[in-house]
């Protein structure tokens, strides 16, 4: 029988040793852009194409369950936008904390973790969850945030720019060429297979560690720049719809889709329940960046939602997943 705490915490550790690598100076800061472009374009990509290519093709074209989990993501997007909204934030800042308040550190965190708690069976709501945040709640989001009163073109232009940074991610073209592969059941010659096998093997602890050095680089770079402090409260209502408006949502969502007549299988549900029960996912804070929004406040999100995600997702797995 899996232990609840035991199996999250290596994935935890990764993070803080990357965390304490950074900050003790071990690691360079430069290393960090090394770090994110061999998990971003080599690694996860493996990783994503091999459980896609080996899952069966009618868990990877699951309708229903895209259906429900985009429902649930755009309504938590509305909760957090109305919030931020209320504490007078403006309308950048809203947009990338309603983001970082719906999109869960998936690829970096959940996909290695869940497909070692509960195994291959995650495979295929982890991918379909991990395409319509990338491609529909990223995009959407980072629309909302160039909204401003005296430009009625931003909103346009930055789906567009939007897009473009969705065309340039190779995750969801390592999706979709899963995806092919499993409906065409199709088989890389051996020396490839090989050789996507050990990168995406890679992917779980070099994603991990640079997690902790991104959360590193940003605690580091805000003292630096000497950015104003963010707004207490602007943080913690991010947080805890994180952890527990996003989780309580898609069960909600699920439930009632499945009174409807959905047919959503309860051990699917689960799985997309403990993706919701994730942390922030870490490259929102770079986004923050891009686009001049308060990145120290997104950064502070993300650490805090991963600090506490130790303790509140194993309470999630030992509830959905006990065995």
């Amino acid at each position: 029988m899996l232990s609840i705490l035991t199996v999250p915490s290596p994935f935890f550790l990764l993070v803080l040793a990357g965390y304490v690598a950074i900050r003790t100076t071990l690691l360079p800061l430069s290393a960090i852009n090394g770090l994110n472009t061999f998990v971003l374009y080599f690694a996860l990509p493996c990783m994503l194409f091999r459980y896609g290519s080996n899952t069966p093709i009618e868990q990877l074209l699951n309708l229903p369950l895209a259906a429900v989990y985009l429902l649930c993501s755009l309504l938590l997007v509305a909760i957090a936008i109305v919030i931020s909204r209320g504490q007078r934030l403006d309308w950048n800042n809203t947009a990338l904390g309603a983001l970082v308040a719906t999109f869960p550190n998936t690829g970096y965190m959940g996909a290695p973790l869940l497909l070692t708690i509960i195994g291959a069976s995650a495979a295929g709501p982890v991918i379909v969850t991990i395409f319509i945040d990338i491609v529909i709640i990223s995009s959407l989001c980072v629309g909302l945030s160039r909204i401003t009163p005296d430009n009625d073109q931003a909103f346009s232009a930055s789906i567009q720019q939007s897009f473009k940074g969705m065309v340039s991610n190779p995750m969801p073209w390592a999706i979709c060429l899963g995806v092919l592969a499993s409906g065409f059941d199709a088989q890389l010659p051996a020396i490839f297979e090989s050789t996507v096998g050990l990168l995406g093997n890679a992917a779980s602890p070099t994603a991990l560690f640079t997690i902790g050095a991104v959360l590193a680089r940003s605690a580091m770079q805000s003292k630096i720049d000497g950015q104003a402090p963010p707004i207490e409260t602007a943080i913690y209502s991010i947080v805890a719809i994180k952890l527990l408006a996003h989780p309580a949502i898609i069960a909600l969502g699920f439930a009632i889709a499945n009174e409807l007549g959905a047919g959503i299988d309860p051990a699917t549900i689960a799985i997309v329940v403990l993706l919701g029960a994730l942390p922030s996912a870490s490259n929102v804070t770079l986004l923050a960046e891009r686009f001049g929004a308060d990145a120290g406040r997104i950064a502070k999100i993300v650490l805090i939602t991963t600090t506490l995600a130790f303790f509140s997702f194993p309470a999630f797995v030992s509830v959905l997943h006990p065995s």
